[in-house]
């Protein structure tokens, strides 16, 4: 996380054995730290869960500029990739590879061009690596959600808008994006490979 407060945050309301990494998931040196430390203090890793993420999702077309490009991707497509990479020596036979992306990926929505197309790069992602990783027996699959309850501020009306377009009639709960996350974590999936698991409320399938 890139925030320590809300890390630390994090970290408490875990408890047990957690350890929480403060770091940007676009900086190659931050996620070989990171790396590093799993390593010396695990040895091995079962499952990931690359959910970083960032972009702006109103920024139309003619808006777009080299640097929003830049920053968007840096976390959303390079990022993953060689946070991935470079866990691969550690990743264990039978592990789960987890991807989070988003329903933007797939429907096309207004002021989404960056986002939208830096999470589509995860669905290759799953797909290749599915392949390429087979002899290892990993899985490698996306989470797809929709809009979902977070604590970020909205714009008024904003929230209204967006449940209007949901077939479930609300926003999902982080939760919802949990339990999925831990279906295709465990034993359950060992079938499920490079598929794109929404979690949307029908947003994307309606």
């Amino acid at each position: 996380g890139r925030r320590k407060d809300v890390l630390d945050e994090a970290v408490a309301a875990i408890g047990g054995d957690v350890t929480g990494v403060q770091g940007d998931a676009g900086d190659l040196a931050d996620l070989d730290r990171l790396v590093e430390l799993v390593a010396q203090r695990f040895g091995r890793v079962d499952v990931v869960f690359a959910s970083a993420g960032t972009g702006n999702p109103a920024e139309p077309l003619p808006a777009v500029t080299p640097e929003s490009f830049d920053a968007t991707f840096a976390v959303n497509a390079r990022g993953t990739l060689f946070l991935v990479q470079r866990l691969l020596p550690l990743l264990s036979t039978g592990a789960s590879v987890i991807l989070n992306s988003t329903v933007s990926a797939s429907k096309g929505m207004p002021g989404t061009t960056v986002y939208a197309a830096s999470k589509a790069a995860l669905r290759a992602y799953a797909r290749v690596w599915t392949a390429e990783l087979a002899d290892r027996d990993i899985r490698v699959n996306i989470i797809s959600p929709g809009p979902i309850d977070t604590s970020v501020e909205l714009p008024d009306g904003l929230v209204e808008r967006i449940v209007e377009q949901v077939p479930a009639g609300r926003r999902g709960e982080p939760s919802e994006i949990a339990t999925a996350a831990l279906f295709l974590a465990s034993s359950d999936s060992t079938f499920v490979r490079g598929t794109e698991l929404f979690v949307d409320g029908g947003v994307a399938q309606v």
